[in-house]
């Protein structure tokens, strides 16, 4: 059961009207006849499948923009023959990967072999349940949503150990420990940096913290009043996806191919759609948590002010959160493109560099970000959120 206190109903208040996906379906099937025990029981297993869609799109679309990207890099063309400019060749990956062969070791184990990839891809899908693309526009809103990503994603590191320990191969193994220490390392500075956020927000709800960086537009955005935090959380961020240059669990000049040296076809593609999956949603968090999820950079209040409108009009509602889904795609991918752009520029570092990263350099000053955040929050109350 949710508790309504006086605060919460104030900011409901404030809070500007939008789209919610659950009330809207079942208000609709409701008119079909239909009792709300039913309709709610309907619409449970859709939030998976949008989810489901959302993410596998999201990849497709990566995988493309990485190809591209890395071949105007390298100054070559990149995949122009499956479909126009390439597209299709994501999906001719994906299906080259479905009809191989499923291989397991000899030697391996044989469950375990088969559990890893599912333990990694699973918890990055269900991390997107909290994910806003715009106002009210999010599968699940539930109030601790951003410490729940966290929570999952440290589920993912036991998935790379599990792979790499039951294939059987000492790379494999190798890998698969590089993966647990690095996620180890580089957990706690995240998980410290968004507990800034959370401070200046007073909420761990993804849709409260983007309410309170839409007061005054660009200005308002997390990203000035942290930018520490924002530089911590990025890196952390691309060390979780392992990308370069923090891919050491995966070094092919090392490792062959770490925990996915023994995996072909399907399992393979897994591991391949987790890390792509988890890509997109690390973007989409920046995105929410310092850049103002679907917020313009002028507020709509102004906007509409200008056009003499008014903000709770359905047209202008209906504008507005398609607009704002279509800003949180745009920032999301300009941070992709970012990751992308590092991955072909920057030198892979070593592994003791990595850890030494993580535990002497990032972990402290995520904790003077931290005080200094809370001293700020008491000196200056309505800058930062008091």
């Amino acid at each position: 059961m949710q508790m309504v206190t006086p605060a919460s109903t104030a900011s409901q208040a404030l809070t500007t009207p939008g789209i919610d996906l659950e009330l809207s379906f079942t208000q609709a099937i409701q008119g079909l006849g239909v009792s709300p025990e039913v309709a709610h029981l309907i619409w449970l297993p859709l939030p998976m499948a949008l989810v489901l869609i959302a993410a596998v799109i999201g990849v497709l679309v990566t995988v493309w923009l990485e190809r591209k990207i890395s071949a105007a890099t390298q100054q070559r063309i990149g995949p122009e023959y499956a479909g126009a400019l390439g597209v299709l060749q994501p999906m001719a990956d994906g299906l080259k990967l479905l009809v191989k062969e499923d291989v397991i070791p000899k030697r391996a184990d044989g469950l375990l072999f088969t559990l890893g990839p599912v333990l990694v891809l699973v918890p990055v899908i269900l991390s997107w349940l909290i994910v806003p693309f715009g106002q009210n526009l999010l599968i699940s809103n539930i109030g601790i949503g951003i410490f729940l990503w966290i929570a999952l994603s440290s589920i993912q590191p036991i998935g790379l150990l599990m792979s790499g320990y039951a294939s059987n191969n000492k790379y494999s193994l190798l890998g698969g420990l590089r993966a647990a220490a690095q996620s180890i390392s580089y957990e706690i500075p995240l998980a410290l940096a968004v507990l800034a956020i959370v401070m200046m927000s007073n909420s761990l709800s993804t849709i409260d913290i983007v309410e309170q960086q839409n007061g005054a537009g660009l200005l308002s955005w997390n990203i000035w009043r942290q930018p520490v935090g924002f530089l911590i959380f990025w890196i952390c961020a691309l060390a979780e996806c392992e990308r370069l240059p923090f891919d050491l669990p995966e070094a092919e000049e090392e490792l062959v191919a770490g925990y996915q040296t023994e995996y072909a076809g399907m399992k393979f593609a897994l591991f391949y759609l987790g890390s792509y999956i988890n890509l997109v949603l690390s973007s989409l968090l920046v995105t929410v948590l310092y850049l103002g999820g679907w917020g313009f950079p002028l507020p709509v209040e102004w906007l509409t002010t200008l056009l003499g409108q008014s903000v709770n009009n359905p047209l202008i509602e209906v504008i507005t959160g398609s607009l704002g889904i279509v800003m949180t795609v745009m920032k999301t991918y300009l941070l992709v493109f970012l990751a992308i752009l590092l991955r072909w520029t920057t030198p892979r570092v070593r592994i003791d560099q990595l850890l030494d990263l993580g535990w002497k350099f990032l972990l402290p000053i995520a904790l003077a970000n931290l005080l200094f955040t809370a001293s700020l929050k008491l000196l200056f109350p309505i800058a930062f959120g008091g």
